[in-house]
């Protein structure tokens, strides 16, 4: 995956995970637990893998 591909990917995933694990700030690495582990609900897990999924199959089928 060239670079300008790997930062619209990275941007659309944060976008996802913003949505829907509220709180969230960043999928950046920021080596401290409370910044880094997050209480989630499996719902919202569920819900943010088939938004990622429906939008990989959208950019699969351009």
């Amino acid at each position: 995956m060239n670079q300008p591909n790997l930062r619209a990917t990275d941007t659309l995933l944060t976008d996802i995970a913003q949505r829907h694990f509220h709180g969230l700030e960043t999928l950046e690495t920021r080596n401290r637990d409370a910044l880094d582990f997050h209480a989630v609900a499996v719902w919202a897990i569920r819900s943010a893998l088939e938004e990622a999924y429906a939008a990989g199959l959208a950019a699969a089928t351009k």
